[in-house]
């Protein structure tokens, strides 16, 4: 039973907090909702942190996820900067770390999100070696890849998956001198295997990028502070004014682990493992976003979702969980990216290995085409790329499960509808 005396906490402010607070009122919870956030920056979504506002083309007040007179508008008490200590969960509390300030909790939502990896190397802590992941550091961001476009400098970028290409791309558009280094074959490998991680080595090497595969950053070489070159374990030397390491994202557990809670396998990416409702171990807490390890039917496995579709919908629903509400969290994965002229969207889940074949339907040659990754004539994941307007459609197609004919699937003039159940 819900009513006004009961307290639910949400730890972490970014966009599945943010939803869920707001999702709990939406859905009539009269009691509190205490949203802690460790940023002094209200509630944002990042992924115009790599693209548009990164290129000057959004605006700050875009991000937010509310303006920030709605939080009081709606009674949500929201701890700006705060973080949380520890949980207790025999009294169902937390402790906040600055102040040691103690909440009781009827129920809480850990949405405390993923952090950049770090790269263990000589030369890390120079001034000129950049992550992404927060609006500070997009901020900060965005005036260095200014100032190379106009010094003539050189990025080195250490990583070849979304956040390393798109802010290749963006420090290219500010006329920067880029280099990628990446240990797989191909940009991406890991999500869209080498046939179509081909596409995006194609796409920057066109724009100017260089792109070295196959190799590692193993010290960046700097003096009085300053970036001067990164070497790789192939020998070489790279010239270099500023690094960004960007080599993935760790989700952030340890406040979970120390409160005793399952985690994931590392095997499946790691995160605070719940069920198809968000829940954890601990029945009276759930974890959304970043940082959830959630069973999904339909692929058969756990995921970890590190993209603005899973914070978007998961925040919501973990709230209506918590509500006692019949949830079954198993969206489709999605995920999206602008780079230069090429705008592409990705729906499923096919990671190398577990699909027998890319089916092309459209021009790829001209970088206006569908890929589908199919394993025994089912369609595992579809990405579009410069075509709009059939995400639904393909979402639909793989969760249809249906055997389809590949030929009509690659055959542009065969409607991408009529090969749904």
């Amino acid at each position: 039973m819900v009513d006004a005396d009961q307290t639910f906490v949400i730890v972490g402010g970014g966009l599945a907090g943010a939803k869920a607070a707001e999702t709990l009122r939406a859905e009539g919870f009269t009691g509190r909702v205490i949203l802690i956030c460790d940023e002094r920056d209200h509630p944002y979504e990042r992924p115009a942190l790599s693209k548009g506002y990164l290129l000057g083309k959004e605006e700050r007040d875009s991000l937010f996820v509310h303006e920030p007179a709605w939080y009081a508008r709606h009674d949500i008490e929201l701890h700006l900067g705060q973080t949380v200590a520890a949980i207790d969960r025999a009294a169902r509390t937390v402790r906040f770390g600055e102040d040691g300030t103690v909440v009781r909790y009827d129920k809480l939502l850990l949405a405390t999100g993923a952090e950049p990896r770090r790269l263990d190397v000589p030369g890390t802590d120079l001034a000129g070696v950049h992550h992404l992941r927060r609006l500070t550091h997009a901020e900060r961001l965005r005036g260095v890849l200014a100032a190379l476009g106009r010094d003539n400098g050189h990025l080195v970028v250490a990583g070849a998956g979304w956040i390393g290409l798109e802010v290749a791309a963006a420090a290219r558009e500010y006329g920067a001198e880029v280099t990628v280094v990446e240990p797989a074959p191909t940009p991406l490998h890991g999500v869209l295997g080498p046939e179509l991680g081909e596409l995006f080595t194609e796409l920057h090497r066109e724009h100017g990028v260089r792109l070295h595969f196959g190799v590692r950053l193993t010290e960046i070489v700097g003096q009085d502070g300053a970036v001067l070159a990164a070497r790789t374990d192939d020998g070489e030397e790279h010239p270099a004014h500023s690094v960004l390491v960007a080599i993935g994202a760790a989700p952030r557990t340890a406040l979970a682990e120390a409160a005793g809670l399952e985690l994931a396998d590392p095997a499946h990416g790691g995160g605070i493992a719940v069920d198809e409702r968000l829940r954890t171990s601990d029945p009276d807490i759930h974890a959304a976003g970043d940082v959830a390890s959630f069973p999904h039917a339909l692929f058969g496995t756990r995921l970890r979702v590190e993209h603005w579709a899973n914070a978007l919908n998961g925040g919501p629903a973990a709230a209506r969980a918590m509500l006692g509400r019949d949830v079954v969290h198993d969206r489709v994965p999605y995920f999206f990216t602008d780079q230069y002229d090429l705008g592409m969207e990705y729906s499923g889940w096919a990671p190398p290995g577990s699909y027998d074949e890319v089916v092309i339907r459209g021009d790829a040659g001209r970088r206006e085409f569908i890929a589908f990754w199919v394993r025994q004539g089912r369609v595992l994941a579809g990405m579009n790329v410069n075509v709009w307007d059939v995400t639904d459609t393909v979402q639909r197609l793989i969760r249809s499960r249906a055997q389809v004919d590949t030929e009509a699937l690659a055959d542009p003039h065969v409607p991408l509808d009529s090969l749904v159940p």
